[in-house]
C-alpha cells in the first residue's frame, strides 16, 4: 500500500440504524471522536440517524470536521444532519460513492446491512482495480465482522479471490485501532 502524507479525511460506513446492542453505537461514538482527536475529518453520509449520526456527532463534539453526501433520493425523508460542517447534496448513489471516494484518503466499515456492504466492496474492488491505494479497515465490533471474513477466505480457498486481494480488506478490532492504523500510514 502506497503511504500517502497529510492525510486529512477519512470516509466511515456504517448502518443508519444502531443495532440491538449498545457496543454497535458506543463504538461508533469512539470512532468519530477518535477521528476529531487525530485530527482529520470525517466524510460520511449525511445522516442523523444510526451509527450514521453517532458517528457524525461525537466528531462534531470533538471539534472535527464532518462533511456529508446525502443523495437526493434520502433529502426528503427528514434525515439530513443539519449541525455539519458541510452538507452536500447529489443526484444519486452513484455520485455519492464517487464524492466520498474523492473527499477520502481512508476508508473505516463499522457495522451495517445492505448499503454498508454495497459501499465496502465497491471501494474493496476500486482498490483490487488499482483505482486507488487508500486503507480500507473494517472495525470487527462483537465479531460482526465475523462471517463475511469467514465468506471472504472461503472464496480465496475456492479460487475466486486472490490472497493478495484478500489482504486488501483489513481489519481492526476496535475504532482506535483501526483510526492508529489510518495515522500510522500517513
Amino acid at each position: 500500500m502506497t503511504p500517502q502524507k497529510n492525510r486529512r479525511r477519512v470516509a466511515v460506513y456504517c448502518g443508519s440504524a444502531n443495532g440491538n446492542d449498545p457496543a454497535f453505537l458506543a463504538e461508533a461514538h469512539a470512532l468519530g471522536k477518535a477521528i476529531a482527536e487525530a485530527g482529520m475529518g470525517v466524510v460520511y453520509g449525511g445522516a442523523n440517524i444510526g451509527l450514521m449520526g453517532a458517528v457524525a456527532d461525537a466528531a462534531l463534539a470533538a471539534g472535527g470536521e464532518v462533511i456529508g453526501v446525502l443523495p437526493e433520493v434520502l433529502a426528503g425523508k427528514e434525515i439530513a444532519h443539519t449541525g455539519l460542517t458541510r452538507l452536500e447534496s447529489v443526484a444519486t448513489m452513484h455520485q455519492r460513492k464517487a464524492r466520498m471516494v474523492a473527499l477520502s484518503d481512508a476508508f473505516l466499515i463499522l457495522p451495517g446491512g445492505y448499503g454498508t456492504l454495497d459501499e465496502m466492496l465497491e471501494i474493496v474492488t476500486w482498490s483490487q482495480l488499482r483505482l486507488h491505494a487508500k486503507p480500507c479497515i473494517l472495525i470487527n465490533t462483537l465479531g460482526y465482522w465475523d462471517g463475511f471474513l469467514d465468506f471472504l477466505d472461503h472464496t480465496v480457498r475456492a479460487g475466486f479471490l486472490k490472497p493478495e486481494n484478500r489482504a486488501l480488506l483489513l481489519v481492526a478490532a476496535t475504532a482506535a485501532e483501526a483510526v492508529e492504523a489510518v495515522v500510522s500510514d500517513q
